[in-house]
């Protein structure tokens, strides 16, 4: 007995004590992972617009694939969950300027469930050969979830519209948004597996060729393909130039108040219409072959409104050319955020239909129970949109436009539909006046930038309130607006009818992506199993 207890003892006085500072530096070392995830996810953030620094996608994903690796499906999901944190709660801040935080909280919080599933997903599958190939392919899977459910998806955040003017952005042309960000996810993965293996060898432990070779085609193979697609994008006029005029009335007043000056608005856009008529009489400004509105830039209606109709048809009328106008109209019972083309000898002619609309912008899902929640916010959207159902293409001068309007855009089936269907230069008509000077109106622009490339077409951005632009199908910004101004730019632009790759393939590459990215789940899940049965023998 006395033997046993003076060992104890002596066991107990050799174990080092740890200090108060050793257990805080133990708990804070503990909590590194989760601190690199969640600012890996800002440093993704700062890499999208209004900013340029589009290449830090790739510390931000070489980070976090070094944080997840070798981890636990659990540990991934957490941490995944803190990576869309970081990067979701400043991208999307915009959406509380004017409905206040509960919104965006509640929108950043259900968004960033899907990165937390891919990042349980990566951490499953780091534990394979060519692990950065399964990681990325999930990340684009976790986009292409986002981009459908739930309320038919918010794909707001995809890598691709981070990537306006990177240098991957010529594969937007060979497989649209889901190979532009595999490319820039893969890439930053590769870096993040070279980095780790060249900090191994210095230390002197054993670097597989294998593992090594796949780093670093991870990184190479991504930037080779941008390079070898470069052909693939080209502003030259295959069916000849059309001069087009897009017009920014600008509006009384920013935020959800501006549409209880509707008839202001639709002043200020036919004011700016008849001013450059008045240039293009006095041989200041090209006559255009016709004009495009924004969305929103009537929102009375016209065909019930006798006013308002005289007022667009006035504006037609000065000068002189076709008019695209963005009017909420009420049709047999719904109500309709519509384009409509006006003639300035005829009036209007035809109509295109939002198809894709905005939930809790447009329509309010779960009315009654968000009712129950606040009232006020059943008040700000007192009566839901109807949706579209058939593709917008308007001949304004004989040239196919296609019109997408405004949160469309961020949609990939919703801008390849018009192109599709044979328009030879795109619209996007918006109105971002809600949102103030907030990021997302250059969110949003650079999106259009990423649909010239993709499509190959003249991309017009006519916005109530700014920022308006013209955009080469090569991506580039040739004229564009200040903010809370009105203007209008006029320029010859190039029309093309061929159709990229991305254009013909569709959601082919997507699909595929996501059969890889299944493929390596189920290939990690496999090997699990295996193990443990192995373990259990």
């Amino acid at each position: 007995m006395t033997a046993t207890a003076t060992s104890v003892g002596e066991s107990d006085r050799t174990q080092p004590q740890r200090t108060p500072a050793s257990r805080l530096t133990a708990r804070l070392r503990s909590l590194l992972p989760a601190a690199a995830a969640a600012l890996s996810g800002v440093l993704l953030y700062v890499s999208f617009p209004p900013r340029t620094l589009w290449w830090l996608a790739l510390p931000a994903f070489a980070v976090l694939g070094h944080v997840l690796r070798g981890r636990g499906w659990k540990a991934g999901l957490g941490l995944g969950y803190l990576f869309g944190l970081g990067f979701l709660l400043p991208l999307l801040v915009w959406t509380g300027v004017e409905v206040g935080p509960g919104p965006w909280l509640a929108l950043v919080a259900i968004e960033a469930l899907f990165v937390a599933a891919v990042g349980a997903g990566v951490a499953a599958v780091s534990k394979l050969p060519a692990w950065p190939v399964w990681a990325a392919a999930l990340w684009i899977a976790g986009e292409a979830a986002r981009a459908r459910v739930p309320f038919d998806g918010f794909p707001w955040g995809k890598i691709a519209f981070g990537q306006a003017d990177g240098v991957f952005l010529p594969l937007a042309a060979l497989g649209g948004t889901p190979v532009l960000g595999f490319a820039v996810v893969l890439c930053g993965f590769g870096l993040g597996e070279a980095a780790r293996l060249a900090v191994g060898a210095r230390r002197g432990a054993r670097v597989r060729r294998g593992a090594a070779a796949v780093a670093l085609a991870a990184v190479a193979v991504p930037v080779v393909a941008a390079v070898a697609a470069r052909p693939l994008v080209s502003d030259e006029a295959q069916d000849g130039t059309a001069t087009v005029a897009v017009i920014q009335g600008n509006v009384p007043r920013a935020g959800l108040d501006f549409n209880s000056q509707r008839r202001a608005v639709l002043d200020h856009h036919a004011r700016e219409t008849e001013r450059l008529a008045a240039e293009v009489d006095a041989g200041k400004a090209d006559r255009p072959d016709f004009v495009l509105w924004p969305e929103n830039s009537s929102d009375i209606d016209p065909f019930a409104n006798a006013d308002a109709r005289m007022v667009i048809d006035r504006a037609a009328k000065a000068i002189g050319v076709p008019v695209s106008v963005g009017g909420v109209v009420e049709r047999d019972g719904k109500l309709l955020n519509e384009q409509i083309l006006w003639d300035p000898d005829k009036g209007p002619v035809d109509t295109y239909d939002k198809r894709q609309i905005q939930p809790f912008g447009e329509y309010l899902p779960l009315r009654s129970l968000i009712g129950a929640i606040n009232g006020e916010w059943t008040s700000m959207v007192s009566r839901d949109f109807s949706r579209g159902t058939e593709p917008g293409v308007f001949t304004m001068a004989g040239t196919r436009v296609g019109l997408v309007t405004c949160y469309e855009a961020a949609f990939d089936w919703a801008v390849r539909s018009e192109v599709a269907d044979g328009a030879q230069l795109i619209s996007v008509p918006s109105n971002n006046a809600t949102f103030d000077r907030s990021e997302m109106t250059y969110q949003q622009l650079a999106m259009s930038r990423v649909r010239a490339v993709e499509h190959s077409r003249t991309v017009t951005v006519p916005v109530t309130s700014g920022v308006s632009a013209i955009i080469m199908p090569d991506g580039r910004i040739t004229q564009r607006t200040g903010m809370f101004v009105a203007d209008s730019l006029v320029q010859e632009v190039p029309l093309r009818s061929a159709e990229t790759p991305a254009t013909r393939l569709g959601v082919l590459p997507e699909i595929a992506l996501v059969l890889v990215a299944a493929g390596g789940v189920g290939w990690a899940v496999g090997a699990g199993v295996r193990g443990r049965r192995a373990r259990d023998v």
